[in-house]
C-alpha cells in the first residue's frame, strides 16, 4: 500500500522519532509505514489522518 505519511510529516517539520511519539507508537513504526514495509492497523491509520487533518483514504493508496 503506497502512503502520503512521510510527505504529510515532513512538511509539518515532523521528525519520524517526533511523530511516533505523538502517534503512541516508535520511530522504527513511522519509518516501516513510509517505507511500505508495514501496513498500520486501522485505529493507527486514523490517528495519523486525524493527526494531519485528513482522512485515511487521502493519504493511503492502493497500488494498481
Amino acid at each position: 500500500m503506497l502512503n502520503d505519511v512521510r510527505a504529510l510529516r515532513e512538511a509539518a517539520g515532523l521528525s519520524q522519532a517526533a511523530l511516533g511519539t505523538v502517534l503512541g507508537v516508535s520511530r522504527q513504526t513511522i519509518n516501516s509505514i513510509e517505507t511500505g514495509k508495514y501496513d498500520p492497523s486501522l485505529p493507527l491509520a486514523i490517528a495519523i489522518a486525524r493527526h494531519f487533518t485528513t482522512t485515511v483514504e487521502e493519504i493511503f493508496h492502493v497500488d494498481a
